[in-house]
């Protein structure tokens, strides 16, 4: 799958696919070797703390409206139109608008073939996802569509007779190493900020997400590192900017992979595509390239669900989610992300200075010296401030370190653990999750955790995100 993500993502980015393989490659190899997601496919100045910023939903949003260009920027292909190249801002609205004040250029036989593509992978996907415990593996049926496709593109010449792009000659071999040409870089220099923003934003994004699935630890620095390597090392083959791909880390989840050792497989055939198989893609049609690129940024949209939940839990959250992806598909996912993080941050300092209490305390431990004698397995914390994405995962540390000390000192006696909310004044949907988060990993150290002064809504959180 690696190889044909690689292909699709070179052909997003208007370059050759064969700087797709390349990078489908040396990334992922690079990135297995110095990165901690396990589940990724894709440091200096300390900077991996900025991670922080990132709330859940400006990164969901930010990353659904990137999904929705990508699908923008494949309907040319499903519809076998020649479009004039469109950017900038409300570019979007303006490719959808082309496309329908000029609906007679649409080729029947490529959106019959788009469509026949899309239904099969769709249906098969979700048969895969239903049946695959049951039968025992997953149905390539990117792999068998694109073997079909090309074969019925090539014996019926279908470039000539209906005018159907394909992807054309693909070189085989890597390329020698060659130093990027400098002189562009003053002209180059904003946008690459930019990419390098929204690309690291989604590998830390996965990863983390990884990390929570499968309970192993993450360093923001050491991802910033590794992250930062596998785009500068391939640069000197000529690989495009590269991040980490939701398709692929979910086809890691499906394939029960544990390790990187994953990524270094999937480098190996990479390059055995690269030097052996490359020449017989020269037949598949673009319109079938375009279908699995859609049809792979499912997990991508459907996160309009989250919607749902942040509805319930908390509406500043919602608010922010739907101006980031406004921001996002109005103009591109780097400004999108920016106004996010500013305005969630804004938003967040607004509901500080709007609280009842303005002290920032993240644990205080008020009633130890009551009760602990009296009752030697009981630690009571308080938490007396605001609980959000700012400061939501270090309250979580700083508990499960204390209370991981606690039970090591009382390993004789049942532990319980008092979790005093009368100090959070405000929460959102992070701050949520961190207190369901901190009784399910505390009763894994066979800690009870009790809450007390909860107020009404955040009962009525805790029990929409399942806390017992």
């Amino acid at each position: 799958m690696d190889y044909i993500l690689g292909i699709a993502f070179a052909v997003m980015s208007s370059v050759h696919p064969v700087f797709g393989l390349y990078g489908s490659f040396f990334a992922p190899l690079i990135y297995a070797i110095f990165g901690m997601g396990r589940h990724m496919s894709m440091f200096l100045l300390n900077l991996g703390c900025t991670t922080v910023l990132l709330s859940e939903p400006v990164v969901s949003a930010m990353t659904t409206g990137a999904a929705t260009h990508v699908v923008t920027s494949q309907v040319k292909f499903l519809l076998g139109m020649k479009m004039p190249y469109i950017s900038g801002p409300l570019g979007m609205f303006y490719i959808y608008s082309y496309v329908f004040k000029n609906i007679s250029l649409i080729q029947f036989g490529v959106l019959l073939l788009s469509s026949l593509s899309l239904v099969v992978l769709i249906l098969t996907k979700e048969l895969n996802e239903k049946f695959k415990s049951k039968i025992g593996f997953v149905i390539p049926i990117d792999l068998a569509l694109i073997i079909l496709t090309s074969l019925a593109c090539y014996l019926a010449d279908m470039p000539k007779s209906h005018g159907m792009d394909v992807v054309g000659h693909i070189p085989t071999g890597l390329p020698l190493p060659k130093v990027p040409p400098m002189d562009i870089l003053q002209h180059v220099v904003v946008e690459a900020f930019g990419v390098a923003l929204v690309g690291y934003a989604v590998s830390i994004f996965l990863a983390y997400s990884s990390s929570k699935k499968f309970k192993y630890p993450i360093c923001e620095n050491q991802e910033l590192f590794a992250h930062g390597l596998s785009n500068i090392i391939p640069s000197f083959f000529f690989c495009i900017p590269n991040s980490g791909a939701p398709v692929r880390t979910f086809i890691s989840y499906s394939a029960a992979s544990k390790t990187q050792v994953t990524s270094l497989i999937a480098c190996v055939l990479v390059l055995l595509v690269i030097y052996f198989v490359a020449p017989l893609l020269y037949w598949l049609p673009m319109c079938v390239l375009a279908a699995i690129i859609v049809v792979g940024l499912k997990g991508m949209l459907i996160q309009f669900r989250d919607l749902k939940k942040y509805w319930n839990v908390d509406k500043c959250d919602w608010v922010i989610w739907i101006c980031t992806y406004l921001v996002t598909i109005c103009f591109a996912a780097n400004m999108g992300l920016l106004f996010g993080v500013v305005f969630s941050i804004a938003v967040g300092v607004l509901r500080i200075t709007r609280a009842k209490i303005m002290r920032v305390v993240y644990m205080h431990e008020e009633y130890n010296a009551v009760t602990e004698d009296k009752y030697p397995g009981l630690k009571v914390v308080s938490i007396g401030a605001p609980l959000f994405f700012l400061n939501a995962k270090r309250v979580h540390v700083d508990i499960l370190e204390m209370i991981r000390k606690f039970v090591t000192r009382r390993d004789s006696c049942t532990v319980t653990l008092v979790l005093d909310c009368h100090g959070i004044t405000f929460l959102d949907y992070t701050g949520v999750i961190s207190l369901t988060q901190i009784s399910q990993d505390l009763r894994e150290l066979d800690t009870e955790v009790l809450f007390t002064g909860c107020s009404v809504s955040l009962v009525k959180a805790l029990m929409y995100c399942g806390a017992d």
